[in-house]
């Protein structure tokens, strides 16, 4: 495992499916809702403090995909991109990394050749079959319920950052509170 994480400098996420619990509300008027987990969230942002790079691809096309990387500090988002691999490989190329520097994080079809390429893959437990036989890990949490926080804890464990990144973040909040 370690193989294969030490290399990461960018995790890059699918959406549906993986950031959501794959569920879409639809109403009148043009109302569309999405459910995002705050864990996953916060996942994200001690990611981000221990120097990772976040991305997203995503095949749907929605102003809350770029509401919520906005909250998140998410700067590479990639939706409205039915087939995800041309901006795999421009965030490849914008940051000269290779295949072995990125997590990709998926669920279904359309995410396979970016599983195929990525140097530490990652299907979720409600992954279809396809995407999960040839995934390096299965998350044992589903899409928009905690699966991004396990792999990013992972993650953070493995290469050895979690615990400063904790403890600086504690800190932080400690001056900020006390003037």
């Amino acid at each position: 495992m370690r193989e294969k994480i030490d290399p990461i400098k960018m995790i890059v996420l699918d959406v549906d499916g993986v950031l959501t619990d794959a569920g879409l509300i639809i109403g009148t008027g043009g109302l569309e809702i999405m459910k995002f987990n705050v864990q996953d969230g916060a996942g994200i942002a001690l990611a981000r403090r221990a120097g990772y790079r976040v991305g997203i691809i995503s095949g749907r096309l929605s102003d809350l995909i770029l509401r919520r990387a906005e909250l998140l500090g998410i700067e590479e988002v990639y939706h409205g991109r039915f087939h995800k691999l041309p901006a795999y490989e421009e965030i490849l190329k914008k940051y000269h990394y290779k295949d072995s520097e990125i997590c990709y994080m998926g669920d279904d079809i359309l995410d396979l050749p970016i599983i195929r390429r990525a140097g530490f893959s990652v299907a979720v437990a409600n992954a279809v079959r396809e995407v999960k036989v040839e995934a390096d890990y299965i998350t044992k949490l589903p899409g928009g319920n905690g699966a991004v926080r396990e792999v990013l804890d992972l993650i953070l464990d493995v290469s050895g950052k979690k615990r400063q990144v904790i403890e600086a973040l504690l800190k932080e909040e400690e001056r900020e509170l006390i003037p």
